[in-house]
């Protein structure tokens, strides 16, 4: 099917409208505060909630509410005669990265783009001879949205979310569509790894859901990294520095020296594909204590042991080689999904089948990061991840296919049928 054959789809425009609304409203995460247990971590998520609430009532679901923990739900009923059909969930995250803007967006429709740079107001330039999927949308005359530059657009996830409200509204309006039971949950959080924190199990009835979380148009992620956060904190002993010879230990030498003893080839920068990394975020501290967070990724178990271990190692040599002290402290974030994944093999089954339904023909990238979906996964609820069409996601060079948005709707009305099928 052309590009335009699906631009010209009934789903376009009500898709189209909810984005463009969806991604003025301000959702961006606080990290600090939800890594506190601050939840939800901004107060301007509660916007985006209420916003969904309120449509998902006036859609008609039943048991709609937004909990105490800012997570959205709402059931859309089975169809009669199909009670007995297994129920699965919905799920898309409602806020936005912290570390690019996402207040006062103002997104701009770009309609049957050429493939010619689109230079935007503020002077950020698109480039499709450094973007292939900016390259084909123009081949393809693709309507393609951006922010003005100033900002992210907040396609990761409203777009997701977009088009989960589109795919409900398609059944609410087709009552002939048969269907089994379909849960929504519109989460807060996402982007500081604390999505699933609250998440309201007691809610659930679905034992398996999808995340709508992914990229380009085709991708379906069933595996993802083994995630960590390790904490070094190195002490020190401060001096008035004219006199610090021999007895000063700067703990700001142990960090940097720490952090300089990483792998180099081993940073998120110098890796693709299946290779793991270790990430230094932020360092702060003085000569008497200093620290460093870093993200630790592997694919492998058994490789993000090795992580752990050289991250201890490497501190306790740095902390030697100075006369200094240190402390590791690591925390799991989440990990890889594929293990439980594998024990479901109808969950991604189904999907696979709604991708083929819908005209396409599915591609298996494992996820550089995590989703929600990791995480619910690990709790025993199998959750694969489709694509939302959106592209350079966390910038402000990001856009969205509306083509392949719609193609995201088609996949989720697709895999609704198919369970209903079984």
């Amino acid at each position: 099917m052309s590009v335009q054959t699906i631009l010209n789809s009934p789903l376009a425009a009500p898709l189209k409208g909810r984005f463009l609304s969806y991604v003025k409203v301000c959702s961006q995460s606080d990290s600090a505060k939800a890594d506190s247990g601050i939840q939800p971590s901004t107060e301007c998520q509660w916007d985006m909630a209420k916003f969904l609430c309120l449509e998902l009532k006036a859609l008609g679901l039943s048991d709609v509410q937004t909990t105490d923990k800012c997570y959205t739900y709402g059931r859309l009923p089975a169809s009669s005669g199909m009670e007995g059909k297994k129920s699965i969930c919905l799920l898309a995250h409602i806020d936005t990265v912290e570390e690019v803007s996402g207040k006062d967006v103002k997104p701009i429709v770009h309609e049957n783009y050429n493939g010619a740079p689109i230079t935007l107001p503020y002077g950020n330039i698109l480039d499709p001879a450094k973007d292939k999927a900016l390259a084909q949308a123009g081949k393809e005359g693709d309507t393609i949205i951006t922010s003005d530059g100033n900002t992210l657009l907040g396609a990761d996830d409203k777009a997701g979310v977009s088009e989960i409200m589109t795919a409900l509204e398609y059944f609410v309006s087709h009552p002939d569509e048969k269907h089994g039971e379909i849960e929504v949950i519109f989460s807060p959080d996402e982007e500081t790894g604390h999505g699933m924190d609250n998440v309201p199990l007691n809610l659930l009835k679905s034992k398996c859901a999808y995340t709508v979380d992914g990229g380009h148009i085709a991708e379906l992620e069933t595996e993802c990294f083994n995630a960590y956060k390790s904490e070094v904190v190195f002490t020190g002993k401060a001096i008035h520095t004219g006199y610090a010879r021999p007895d000063m230990i700067n703990a700001i030498n142990m960090v940097s020296s720490f952090v300089q003893s990483l792998p180099h080839h081993q940073m998120p920068e110098t890796t693709d594909g299946r290779m793991g990394f270790y990430a230094p975020l932020e360092i702060s501290g003085g000569m008497e204590k200093a620290s460093v967070t870093l993200f630790l990724r592997d694919f492998e178990e058994e490789g993000m042991k090795k992580r752990l271990s050289l991250v201890e190692e490497l501190a306790a040599a740095t902390a030697h080689s100075y006369g200094g002290e240190f402390k590791v402290t690591h925390t799991k974030q989440y990990v890889n999904m594929k293990t439980i994944m594998d024990q479901h093999p109808e969950v991604v089954q189904n999907l696979v089948q709604a991708y083929r339904n819908a005209g396409l023909e599915p591609v298996f990238p494992a996820i550089r990061g995590g989703t929600d979906g990791s995480r619910l996964t690990e709790m025993g609820i199998p959750t694969p991840n489709i694509f939302t069409g959106g592209h350079n996601f966390h910038s402000r060079s990001e856009w969205a296919s509306l083509s392949q948005m719609i193609c995201a709707v088609n996949v989720l009305i697709q895999l609704v049928i198919q369970w209903t099928k079984n």
